[in-house]
């Protein structure tokens, strides 16, 4: 459980302070249980009932005197395998997370630690807040970009064998974050429309600053997601070098066999008047003869560059 008022900082107060005061607005953090039980203070009007099991994506929505919301935010270090959820209240008076994760609490600690506002406002710590669930995005995406080219690299030196799976393994986060970057574009789309009321018009610029910057996040990891897909377009297209060469290498080695065989073949008739047959010198000529074909054969196929 936390409780803050917005001033030059984010203060730590307790529940009857913040309900008390009436000029500052407000940050609160509870669990399920303390929302239950606390929730006729916030005079919100409303009856949230966060289910965090049933917490399926980023979304916001307006009600008629407040506005509610959800947060699934993918853990970085395992996208796709592991994220947070949590709900969310607010109306003009303040915000109130419903959080079993922590995280949440973490991020305003966060915060209260490293921002100090000249004008605070309810929408600049939203603005903060939002800020955080994509400010380590960047670094993320250039990791991946420099394995991407690593990767590149060893697939240009036909030492890429087992790196396809990692570039799944890439493309399968950058979806995953185009998919929560489109569910929080959404979220503060709705936020900016400001139905209700709640945000001062000047403030609405935090809103539209955060929307240009989400909008190069999803620009960005488009590129990535590309960068992807042409890595995997640049392997199929050296194994398929790979087997060319194979298959023009087993051309070669039967183009060169084809008259050895035609020989092999001729002279295993065995007629009795075959005349070769009883020359002294028709094994060494039939040697030499093959190995003549074989020489010829390698000129020639040096010659037109098929080797």
């Amino acid at each position: 459980m936390g409780y803050y008022i917005l001033e030059e900082t984010m203060r730590a107060c307790t529940a009857d302070e913040l309900h008390s005061q009436t000029e500052r607005q407000y940050v609160a953090v509870l669990t399920t249980p303390e929302w239950k039980t606390e929730r006729e203070r916030f005079d919100m009007g409303i009856e949230l009932e966060p289910d965090v099991a049933n917490i399926h994506n980023t979304k916001a929505e307006v009600n008629f005197d407040s506005m509610t919301g959800t947060f699934q935010l993918p853990d970085r270090e395992r996208i796709g395998e592991a994220d947070y959820r949590f709900a969310f209240a607010l109306d003009e008076k303040g915000i109130v997370f419903i959080d079993d994760s922590g995280k949440a609490e973490q991020m305003i600690r966060i915060i209260q630690r490293t921002k100090r506002w000249r004008e605070p406002s309810l929408e600049r710590f939203i603005y903060d807040f939002l800020e955080q669930i994509v400010d380590n995005d960047l670094s993320l995406m250039e990791r991946y970009e420099e394995e991407l080219d690593r990767i590149e690299d060893s697939i240009l030196a036909m030492q890429g064998k087992g790196d396809m799976v990692r570039v799944n393994e890439i493309r399968s986060d950058v979806r995953e974050l185009l998919v929560h970057y489109e569910q929080v574009i959404d979220m503060t789309q709705e936020l900016e429309e400001n139905e209700n009321g709640f945000f001062s018009e000047t403030n609405l610029r935090y809103m539209h600053l955060f929307m240009n910057r989400m909008a190069r996040r999803h620009d960005s990891a488009i590129s990535l997601r590309d960068h992807t897909m042409q890595v995997r377009d640049l392997y199929n297209a050296q194994m398929e070098v790979k087997q060319n060469r194979t298959m023009t290498l087993l051309t070669v080695v039967t183009t060169i066999f084809m008259p050895l065989t035609l020989i092999a073949g001729w002279y295993g008739m065995n007629f009795r008047y075959m005349p070769e047959l009883e020359s002294r010198l028709g094994y060494p000529v039939v040697i030499i003869v093959s190995l003549l074909i074989v020489v010829f054969c390698l000129i020639l196929f040096k010659k037109k560059k098929w080797l």
